[in-house]
């Protein structure tokens, strides 16, 4: 499990594409202390393995479901993503909880400066929109954030300085794709009531 509190980010150095899967070499820079074989970690958001590790670059393995079901397909050399260890009994719950199971990838629709932050336009797809509700959770590349105004095909997201700055929200432009988590509890809700009002 993850919160969605980025506690980095970190280099993609290279892919090496094999018939059925796909092995990221990430330098995930400090944090890559104490990890073993069998580890989780959230890359942009996906709850990755670690396979193997050489001082601070550590691999890891996706499969084509993973590749073609998150934005880990279009990622090249030299990307950035955003970084999260897994979450242990007794952390803060900073953020909200999340699988690193990414139920969709969606894009940028628009950036726009607003003061000091950004307010970024993201689209809304079908499968997501009965779970995207305003003063709702989200998680977009890993990042735990909350929804601001919600319209018919789209959603906006308002971001402030620290997270401009700790994140690689802020490298993302109008058509970049990203990664989306709704958290669980409004999965259940809504799924559950969904299923109640079917069966009326």
């Amino acid at each position: 499990m993850f919160t969605g509190i980025v506690q980095g980010t970190g280099t993609i150095i290279s892919i090496d594409q094999k018939v059925t899967s796909s092995t990221f070499s990430i330098d995930l820079g400090e944090l890559s202390s104490n990890l073993n074989p069998g580890s989780s970690v959230s890359v942009d958001g996906i709850c990755m393995t670690v396979t193997s590790q050489k001082d601070s670059v550590v691999n890891f393995d996706a499969i084509q479901e993973t590749l073609s079901r998150t934005t880990l397909g279009q990622a090249i050399e030299g990307d950035m993503v955003n970084l999260e260890r897994a979450l242990k009994m007794g952390d803060e719950l900073g953020g909200h909880l999340l699988s690193g199971h990414i139920m969709s990838t969606s894009s940028i629709i628009s950036k726009k400066n607003n003061g000091e932050g950004i307010d970024i336009k993201i689209s809304l797809n079908e499968k997501l929109k009965s779970f995207v509700m305003e003063k709702g959770y989200i998680a977009i590349d890993g990042i735990s954030l909350t929804v601001g105004t919600v319209e018919n095909n789209s959603f906006n997201i308002h971001l402030i300085p620290e997270t401009l700055e700790r994140t690689t929200i802020n490298s993302k432009i109008e058509g970049s794709m990203v990664n989306i988590e709704i958290d669980s509890i409004t999965q259940a809700v809504v799924s559950t009531v969904s299923a109640i009002m079917k069966n009326q």
